[in-house]
């Protein structure tokens, strides 16, 4: 939200203390307690075995810094190994019966009447049958919970392509018509780009926020069922401190190699980090922008967004918004829940390598923005602290691990080129330092850090047996099978996103610009796009190897778990992108999610709309807006009128230029100009039906008429 939107609202106030609030807190302390003293416990002595593989046991300045490394990494993959522990537990004895969901019988939430509750789902350039068709499915499936007189639709275009959002509101306009929508279901678009998708929200908030008491956020990927839905807004009706409720969407739909692997490992994996984050998290949990619940007045009072006043990409507008909103929304005294209870979730994944790092960039630099918040901001609760911590070391982690195996390198030459340092810096005392190796302390490290890396999927597959899943998964075999391909490819995977993460840090330390677009879900990678975005790694991964060989052939089999993933980058990215091997594997049931043995109305809802495409016009989106009678009026409704003193002029010569060549002759801006005043819309549509035979519009008409 923006800090206009803080402005204009009068500050709310935190729930009447007529309901009995349920004590929490004290719970989560004992609980976010016993996490910290098992991830440093254990980092300690992991600390402690280092100190004793290293050469001079800590006794340098590199060594030293390895250490500092090492902790680092080392408890942020211990808390993710304790969460899933926690998850598995928890699980193993029905769920956690401090979560929200659990305090009240199903009876008792099937009797609670809804507040009115709006469906957004802000777009900018997306596919737009795909997506519109999405949201179809959504309110068809409210149609069948028998609730649907309770919820509002709105689709909030940032789209500036005029082309584009022309589509996008004949879309609309057709999908109103056909779910007989109209009065329900909405479309906006900003001529003003300001904030990107928080901006757009906080525009929509502006406008129509009084309208409903819930707010559901869409992405434009995003599906939720009815039933999902209507808990929701039962859950918050239930719980008036509540001011956002997350669900835990599922990743669906990946064709790709990359994106089944990728909606695999979230649906096999998911239940136990959720489920161990949750119990840790309980009433302080994250926001993740987009398949949750708010409370409109809470949201509007309390989690208006101010610029950052710092320097660099610490000054100016919050680019990642849903921590924050998070945060101030826990600051203001209400609660944020995860419940991963809540099922019939869904988003989809990236379909390639490429696509993913793409997204990735611009979250790091938000992620990385949040430091200055964690660091700075008043009055906000421990757990939200440390959720900003935890976005920030997603991305941290990989510069931490380069600079880790950049000082090994360092360690290892200093070891082979340069004489033993009996006395080195730092050392005190009369007698000497001398330097000590066991390995097979170093094996046990190096083991001990794979356990935490991969315990937990192992896990999961006993949770899937346990709770009899597995069945879902292609039966316990294929899920074993499954497994391992996913470790596979994630190891190939993670030395090239360490690369690419470690580049966007320094990027967004930097400050380094960035555009916004619309996400690709469908293109395969090419390999001239793979080798050039990946020639980088390959010659740091080379060379590396090349140089550790000449250092000791040990370091060099050391150095090959990273180095051969950077060497065959290329070939990864585009294997991974393709569809062809995704679909093999589909039909030789590996990698399997439940959706695809067992889709929901919802799912089969969205497919279908999905698989029936518009007919092809022979004409673009702005042609028919010009042409077709009933777009035409669509498009002047939406559209206002700019026809004052010079502009007046301005659209006129536009629109004879327009008439004259066609919108060819034009640039986008000035067909958004068109488009956005109703006189000239009018003005085109009346006069291009006029038109000579073979002038431009002459020969559209021709081609309109011949296609109809």
């Amino acid at each position: 939200m923006s800090e206009a939107l803080q402005e204009r609202t009068t500050q709310g106030a935190v729930p009447a203390k007529t309901t009995k609030r349920y004590r929490w807190r004290g719970i989560a302390f004992v609980r976010r307690s016993l996490l910290i003293l098992f991830v440093f416990g254990q980092t300690t002595v992991a600390c402690y075995y280092l100190l004793w593989v290293l050469p001079y046991h800590g006794g340098t300045g590199v060594e030293l810094g390895l250490l500092i490394l090492f902790a680092l990494l080392y408890s942020w993959i211990a808390v993710g190994f304790w969460t899933a522990m926690l998850g598995f537990v928890l699980r193993l004895f029905g769920g956690d019966r401090r979560s929200l969901m659990r305090r009240h019988s199903p009876e008792e939430l099937d009797k609670t009447p809804l507040g009115k509750t709006a469906v957004i789902m802000p777009v900018y350039h997306e596919p737009v049958h795909r997506t519109l068709s999405g949201l179809k499915a959504v309110y068809r499936d409210i149609e069948r919970a028998g609730q649907i007189e309770n919820f509002e639709f709105y689709i909030l275009s940032d789209s500036r392509d005029p082309n584009v959002w022309l589509e996008e509101q004949a879309t609309w306009q057709r999908m109103a018509e056909e779910l007989g929508a109209e009065g329900r279901m909405f479309y906006r678009r900003r001529t003003v780009n300001l904030n990107y998708k928080s901006g757009n929200v906080a525009d929509y908030l502006r406008r129509w926020g009084r309208r409903s008491k819930y707010m559901v956020v869409l992405d434009a990927d995003s599906l939720v069922s009815g039933r999902t839905l209507v808990r929701m807004v039962q859950l918050m009706e239930r719980e008036p401190q509540c001011g956002i409720l997350q669900t835990n969407p599922t990743l669906i739909n990946g064709r790709s190699l990359f994106a089944r692997m990728q909606q695999f490992a979230n649906r096999v994996y998911s239940p136990l980090f959720a489920t161990g984050l949750a119990a840790i998290q309980m009433g302080d949990a994250a926001f993740w922008g987009h398949n949750a619940i708010l409370r409109v007045d809470a949201f509007m009072a309390h989690c208006g967004l101010r610029k950052l006043p710092g320097f660099g990409i610490f000054g100016g507008p919050i680019l990642s918004h849903d921590f924050v909103e998070a945060a101030y929304m826990g600051r203001a005294g209400y609660e944020v829940w995860l419940e991963p209870g809540l099922g019939e979730s869904y988003e989809e994944s990236p379909p390639t390598l490429s696509d993913e790092l793409t997204r990735d960039e611009r979250w790091s630099k938000g992620n990385i923005q949040h430091l200055w918040i964690m660091l700075f901001g008043r009055k906000l609760r421990f757990a939200h602290r440390m959720a900003f911590m935890n976005g920030i070391m997603a991305y941290c982690a990989s510069p931490l691990w380069l600079a880790f195996l950049i000082l090994t390198t360092v360690e290892a030459a200093q070891m082979a080129l340069s004489p033993i340092d009996y006395f080195p810096e730092g050392h005190q005392g009369l007698f000497p330092l001398w330097p000590e190796w066991r390995p097979e302390w170093a094996l046990g490290l190096a083991l001990s850090t794979m356990a935490l890396l991969f315990i937990p999927k192992f896990l999961a597959i006993l949770d899937a047996v346990i709770h009899r899943h597995s069945k879902f998964f292609g039966g316990i075999g294929r899920l074993f099978v499954s497994v391992l391909v996913e470790i596979v490819i994630s190891v190939l995977l993670a030395p090239v996103r360490m690369l690419a993460h470690s580049r966007y840090v320094l990027g967004a330390l930097m400050n380094f610009s960035l555009s916004w677009a619309g996400q690709n879900r469908t293109e395969e990678t090419t390999w001239r796009q793979a080798i050039v975005t990946q020639l980088p790694g390959l010659v740091v991964g080379a060379s590396w190897s090349t140089f550790a060989w000449s250092l000791d052939p040990l370091f060099f089999f050391w150095s090959l778990p990273v180095a051969i993933p950077l060497v065959l980058a290329a070939p990864t990215c585009v294997y991974l992108s393709r569809v062809s091997i995704g679909e093999r594997l589909l039909r030789h049931r590996l990698l399997l999610i439940p959706e695809e043995i067992s889709p929901s109305p919802l799912l089969d809802d969205a497919e279908i709309s999905r698989e029936a495409e518009p007919e092809e016009s022979p004409l673009t989106n702005f042609e028919e807006a010009v042409l077709r009678p009933h777009l035409n009026q669509m498009h002047q409704a939406l559209a206002g009128s700019h026809r004052r003193r010079a502009r007046a002029e301005v659209l006129a010569t536009l629109v004879q230029r327009c008439l004259r060549e066609g919108p060819d002759g034009l640039t986008r801006s000035e067909l958004s100009q068109l488009c956005r005043d109703q006189e000239s819309l009018a003005t085109l549509h009346h006069e291009a039906w006029r038109a000579r035979p073979e002038s431009y519009w002459g020969r559209r008409i021709e081609k309109l008429t011949a296609g109809d």
